[in-house]
């Protein structure tokens, strides 16, 4: 069963923007789109630079969504990781001062079947009735998450973070060790000599 059978009703144009980037829907890819929609709803439009700013509390599939839906990404300096292992997503907007952290807060009714087919794929069976069954299981769970109303999807409170530095350019500096070319504020001094932090490691 191809997870995106009987999906079809969610998949407007930014839903499909966001699978195309991530690869595939997933229940994590879901909840990242959900987040990124109600953090818009109240700070406003995407962002084309780093108008917003957007703060992640985990490295999950979710991220792929919030880049997709906000404009928030590494390489603008917008999309700040912090590895808390949280769901839990700030937005801050620098044209109003605004903000908004948002906490899912789901809870997905698993039938018995699926926890135990769950148990088997966790534990290594990739025969093909577990796989047909999670993949079942988790178009169901997808579902439900693009489904549910907002207020039982997630927590949402006025975000009281301050808003980070812009991103800034730094000139490159070569490594004495390896020769490598590296941000300058990364450069370490070790033995006299300029150097990378994983030269710095091992000299």
């Amino acid at each position: 069963m191809d997870l995106n059978d009987n999906l079809e009703s969610f998949f407007n144009d930014d839903l499909k923007k966001t699978v195309e980037f991530h690869g595939h829907i997933c229940p994590g890819l879901a909840y990242g789109y959900r987040v990124a929609k109600a953090a818009l709803k109240e700070l406003g439009s995407k962002a084309r630079d780093e108008e917003l700013v957007a703060i992640v509390e985990n490295d999950s599939c979710s991220v792929d969504a919030i880049q997709v839906m906000t404009g928030c990404t590494f390489g603008k300096g917008n999309l700040i990781f912090r590895d808390l292992g949280k769901s839990v997503y700030t937005f801050l907007s620098r044209s109003t001062g605004k903000g908004v952290r948002i906490s899912v807060d789901f809870k997905y009714d698993e039938t018995p079947e699926e926890t135990a087919v769950r148990k088997k794929y966790l534990s290594g069976d990739r025969s093909d009735d577990v796989m047909e069954s999670v993949s079942k299981s988790k178009a169901k769970k997808v579902r439900s998450i693009l489904a549910a109303p907002e207020d039982e999807l997630m927590k949402k409170t006025a975000a009281s973070e301050a808003l980070p530095d812009k991103a800034r350019l730094y000139p490159s500096v070569h490594c004495s060790s390896c020769g490598e070319k590296t941000m300058e504020p990364r450069i370490r001094l070790k033995g006299g000599k300029l150097v990378c932090i994983s030269c710095a490691k091992s000299l």
